[in-house]
């Protein structure tokens, strides 16, 4: 999976075959939720620990498709990828997020993307470059 964890979104790119988009979609903000609702609770150097749980079960509490918390949005943004040139395409578009939002000024410089794979460098987690 490629991808760039900017502050308030994330950009993916996903290769499935067989499961359902949306179903992975589904598991993949389920689980990152919870597991980040969990790091929060229990990390105390976060000062603004109270409030982020608040707003997050505040949102939870707005949304009836939710059990509680919600931390992302409910929609998403999915865009099949059917050519090679569209590959390359947004794979740049992913990479190059965090250069035009200022963060850095060569992405593989940007800790949190996969384009550090790209460059030989080890990321912080392991990806299947595509090809």
């Amino acid at each position: 999976m490629d991808r760039c964890i900017m502050t308030s979104h994330v950009h993916l790119i996903i290769v499935t075959t067989g499961k359902k988009m949306e179903d992975i979609l589904r598991d993949f903000k389920s689980h990152t939720s919870t597991q980040l609702r969990k790091m929060i609770k229990n990390n105390q150097q976060e000062s603004r620990r109270e409030w982020l749980l608040w707003m997050m079960e505040r949102a939870g509490n707005k949304n009836s498709n939710n059990n509680g918390y919600q931390f992302w949005q409910q929609d998403n943004h999915p865009i099949e990828l059917w050519d090679n040139y569209m590959k390359e395409q947004k794979l740049d578009y992913l990479h190059e997020n965090p250069v035009v939002s200022g963060f850095v000024s060569k992405a593989e410089d940007y800790l949190y993307s996969s384009a550090r794979d790209y460059c030989g460098e080890k990321d912080l987690l392991e990806i299947k470059l595509i090809e």
